[in-house]
């Protein structure tokens, strides 16, 4: 329930704040008074966009707030899912920045917008004349079917059977066209499989090929050049060796009288073995070292090979085409195998489509029920409301696909004079006729929904008299049973049954038009609806009349 609302900055609004009680309330106040500002600012706080030209001129940002009562366990239950519970209140808030930016609140804590209209949705039902126009949706008068039904295990066993069904499809399809592209380019893929196979890749062989190219490619010169180094180190006369031990022996001799030549001469001495087998090393590769034509033909051809293979597949390394070889392998099984798992995901496609059906069938059984009870109770709550000879038919028939709905059409017929043919509501029906449907559907709905708060704004277009107060008590009567309802009228009729008296107005002051709204007193509720009555001139009879619509 709405408890209270809270404006602040928005268009002719300068700063208001109004509380909201329980059952049937109403709302008046002349043409362009700011009615239409205080249900903008409502629909904002369900999501509506904003627009920064909403901010009253001067102020550096627009403030609107409003605070509800929560009792549906599903609002709760929302509520804790997003960690915005509060106990039983909620207050949402939503600030338009003069940057054109905006921001949303749901008990203190920022949300999203998209959660803010999934929020709203539970709390608050705005009814504008523009959605009588929703006669016409066939989505609105399917929800009205599936309100009334109460069907919402049917509904999320066929939604979920119609996602599967949708799943599995998509796989299917899927399937079959990489199928078809595989083996549109199989012969290819097999080419290419069968070079790079053939070829024996194997990691790390590029690396050794090319070091070993280029041992062969210089064989003779480095062969020349081990051996002249190895002359230095083990010559017989010069060589390092040789005047190592010449060293060595020298400072031995003289050990006995000089300590530390002892010392020079173990360093010295462990020098010359490290020495020595570098010699022996260099020694040995010199003389393994051969160059050898047809080995280094081989190395080149197979260099060439794989250069070529590497360019043609644009990879830089014998690892990425080892991995493009494992890739050509498994597509090729895929393009073998794919029959079968082709097979396999069309029996799941067809399990899936007969759950669907099922799921259909079991969702239509639902709403066949209940269009029978809306045809009975809008003829039922329609005849009182000046339609002696209405007739009201909902016409359910099969699609032959299946949407994220059902497979159901649904059609509103209507007729209320005798002797014509029942024929769409939205193209039969008057303006007046349409609103009274509408509200009697609103009606109908609303004992099988949990929404707490609903707004009528003029749908009472077209209506007067008599038929007005009628509507007027339907609305009352929705409004019991902890629900809250409000209606924006321009009909004494209607003003005259509501629990609640609001009256919105405008003042002038210097250059600044404020628009503001106040609970009306008994005294001021009798002149308000006078007013409506007679007009500009207030007259004895008006109040008369006044004093017993309020009395009745």
């Amino acid at each position: 329930m709405l408890k209270s609302l809270f404006i602040q900055n928005y268009t002719l609004i300068d700063k208001q704040e109004i509380s909201f009680e329980n059952g049937f309330s109403v709302i008046t106040g002349e043409t362009g008074a700011g009615k239409s500002v205080m249900l903008g600012a409502i629909n904002l706080l369900l999501g509506q966009r904003t627009d920064v030209k909403s901010i009253r001129n001067g102020a550096a940002k627009s403030v609107i707030e409003a605070s509800f009562q929560v009792t549906s366990p599903r609002t709760l239950s929302f509520l804790k899912e997003n960690e915005l519970e509060d106990g039983n209140d909620c207050i949402i808030r939503r600030e338009i920045l003069a940057s054109g930016k905006s921001r949303a609140f749901v008990n203190d804590t920022p949300v999203q917008v998209t959660l803010l209209k999934e929020l709203g949705e539970q709390l608050i039902d705005v009814h504008s004349q523009h959605k009588n126009l929703l006669l016409n949706n066939e989505d609105f008068q399917i929800s009205v079917l599936d309100t009334l039904a109460a069907n919402k295990e049917e509904r999320n066993a066929y939604t979920n059977a119609y996602q599967q069904y949708k799943e599995a499809k998509k796989a299917l399809e899927k399937a079959e066209q990489e199928a078809a592209n595989s083996k549109a380019e199989e012969d290819f893929l097999s080419y290419q499989l069968e070079q790079l196979t053939e070829a024996k890749l194997q990691e790390g062989e590029l690396e050794e090929l090319e070091e070993e190219a280029e041992l062969l490619n210089h064989a003779e010169e480095i062969k020349q050049n081990l051996y002249e180094s190895y002359a230095y180190l083990q010559g017989e006369e010069g060589g390092i060796l040789s005047n190592l031990r010449s060293a060595i022996n020298a400072l031995n001799s003289v050990s006995h009288a000089y300590a530390k030549s002892q010392e020079w001469s173990e360093r010295l001495n462990s020098t010359y073995i490290e020495i020595k087998d570098i010699a022996d090393e260099v020694e040995s590769d010199a003389e393994s070292i051969e160059f050898n034509p047809q080995r280094l033909e081989y190395v080149n051809d197979r260099l060439d090979t794989l250069y070529s293979l590497q360019k043609k597949h644009g990879k830089d390394s014998i690892e990425e085409l080892i991995e493009l070889r494992d890739e050509l392998k498994a597509k090729l099984s895929f393009i073998e195998n794919s029959e079968e798992e082709i097979k396999q995901l069309k029996a799941k496609v067809q399990t899936a489509f007969t759950t669907l059906k099922a799921k259909a069938k079991d969702l239509t059984s639902t709403r066949t029920k209940s269009a029978k009870l809306v045809e009975k109770e809008m003829v039922k709550r329609l005849v009182p409301l000046g339609m002696p000879n209405v007739a009201f038919k909902v016409e359910l028939t099969s699609l032959d696909n299946f949407t994220l709905n059902g497979n159901d059409s649904v059609r509103f017929l209507f007729n209320a004079n005798k002797g014509i043919q029942l024929q769409e509501l939205s193209q039969i029906a008057s303006g007046g006729e349409i609103a009274r449907v509408m509200l009697s559907l609103k009606a109908l709905m609303a004992g099988a929904s949990e929404l707490p708060t609903i707004i009528f704004d003029e749908i009472d277009t077209g209506i007067s008299g008599q038929i007005a107060e009628k509507m007027a008590y339907i609305m009352k009567e929705m409004g019991e049973n902890e629900r809250q309802v409000i209606s924006i009228t321009h009909l004494p009729q209607i003003a005259a049954k509501g629990k609640a008296h609001y009256k919105v107005f405008k003042e002038d002051n210097n250059d600044l038009t404020t628009s503001h709204i106040i609970r009306l007193t008994d005294e001021e509720r009798i002149n308000e609806i006078a007013n409506m009555l007679s007009g500009s001139s207030l007259t004895q009879a008006a109040i008369s009349n006044a004093k017993e619509l309020l009395k009745n």
